[in-house]
């Protein structure tokens, strides 16, 4: 079985947690893995958001043999988490599974460009805050017989799909941003673009970079439509 020989205990831990984030929403949830010299990438989608989260994972050392070889294969996120040796900092890459149909189309790797008028983190979280106290409130106030599933997907859907700020980016990219753990304040201090979040797109993908991890989203909204990149 492979041995991913992971940078540090911390990179270690940091996987561990995205990944239980993404058990949280999705007991069965799977992850397509990407390596390639000393970087690994790990994409999942938790259904509530409709989003693609990456988390982007430094290794000790080249994969495998050198810069030449890589890995791309779709594995059980929970056979993954349970294989993390975190004092160890290494995982061991479980068997390939039948991916999932995101596991098709993935965001461009190049292509991309910065995008203005994504607000600051702390009125970014204050917005995700605001949008499930509004959710919470007016799905309490309807009537017994009114709160269907429909009912409370049509609300959901009207307040997650808003635009944040001068841009394109649906709320809910920000909210699960929020909720996997990379909306959260850098360790370290730096220079704004190093540790706040800041927004690229790239054709029809918009992404939303933080320090600890990305989200990826079409502005059609889709991850199943036609006319993206499929590897």
């Amino acid at each position: 079985m492979t041995v991913l020989h992971l940078a540090d205990e911390g990179e270690a831990a940091d996987l561990a947690a995205f990944l239980a984030r993404l058990l949280h929403y999705d007991r069965g949830a799977a992850v397509r893995l990407q390596a390639s010299g000393t970087a690994l990438a790990v994409f999942g989608r938790p259904p509530s958001f409709e989003v693609l989260a990456i988390r982007a994972v430094r290794l000790a050392k080249p994969y495998e043999d050198g810069l030449d070889a890589t890995l791309d294969v779709t594995v059980s996120a929970g056979e993954l988490l349970e294989s993390i040796d975190e004092p160890a900092g290494t995982a061991l890459v479980p068997k390939a599974v039948t991916g999932p149909p995101w596991a098709g189309v993935l965001p461009p790797r190049g292509g991309w460009r910065p995008e203005a008028g994504l607000p600051a983190p702390d009125a970014l979280r204050a917005m995700v805050s605001a949008a499930v106290r509004e959710f919470r409130s007016r799905t309490e106030e309807l009537a017994p017989e009114g709160r269907t599933r429909a009912e409370l997907d049509r609300i959901g859907r009207e307040i997650w799909s808003r635009t944040v700020g001068n841009t394109q980016l649906p709320v809910r990219a920000v909210h699960a941003a929020q909720s996997l753990g990379f909306l959260r304040p850098a360790r370290t201090a730096g220079p704004p673009e190093e540790t706040s979040p800041v927004l690229f797109s790239s054709g029809a993908w918009l992404r939303l970079r933080t320090p600890y991890g990305s989200i990826a989203v079409r502005r059609d909204s889709g991850l199943g439509m036609l006319g993206v990149s499929v590897r």
